[in-house]
């Protein structure tokens, strides 16, 4: 059954382009309509998790693309419901990353201030599996998260690579963002639930 568990615009995939390797779960390159370049996630593609239901990972990845753009943190690329020739999922806008941007240098030997938006977005969305290669960069030097389908679980799972900013004073710059979350959390909060099926999910 093609439905969409979130109120929002659905995009569709008309076209898969080839397989993106090295994922635990199928990932997609896929093409809209408009030729806009996506990642498409297909739910019928997700490996089993012990600790996550299984076909909600999809719109995990949407709901947290949500949080990002509601907190005014931008950091996760346009993601949206979609459906595709193997069913519904998400499809996320393809970054062309710059290939000279070494990740291991945005946390060693300090931490660079622009993944500040990401952890803060990794502890909203208590975020289970924030790698290295889940940060891209752009060639303009913007920093993007991508990979975001384990979060929004009931308990404390934040597994984050950003963890060298503990205990450090949140910056100027993010009391807007965390400001931004408080103004909407409890409609974001019954989106999160009634998307996810409940406190369970």
């Amino acid at each position: 059954m093609d439905t969409t568990p979130i109120d929002e615009p659905r995009w569709e995939v008309v076209e898969v382009l080839g397989h993106l390797h090295g994922a635990s779960n199928a990932t997609m390159l896929g093409r809209l309509a408009d030729d806009t370049l996506v990642v498409y996630k297909p739910v019928r593609g997700e490996s089993p998790l012990w600790d996550f239901p299984l076909a909600t990972l999809a719109i995990r990845e949407v709901l947290t693309h949500r949080v990002s753009e509601a907190a005014g943190l931008g950091v996760v690329p346009e993601t949206h419901w979609a459906t595709g020739p193997y069913g519904p999922g998400s499809a996320q806008r393809y970054l062309h990353e710059d290939p000279d941007v070494d990740q291991r240098d945005l946390v060693h030997p300090a931490m660079d201030d622009r993944v500040w938006p990401i952890a803060v977005l990794d502890l909203v969305t208590n975020n289970a599996d924030r790698k290295l290669g889940h940060l891209l960069g752009d060639e303009t030097g913007r920093i993007w998260a991508i990979d975001n389908a384990l979060t929004f679980h009931p308990d404390d799972k934040l597994r984050t690579v950003l963890w060298g900013f503990a205990g450090e004073r949140l910056p100027a710059s993010m009391h807007a963002a965390v400001a931004g979350l408080t103004d909407c959390l409890d409609a974001l909060a019954d989106l999160v639930g009634s998307s996810l099926g409940g406190p369970e999910a």
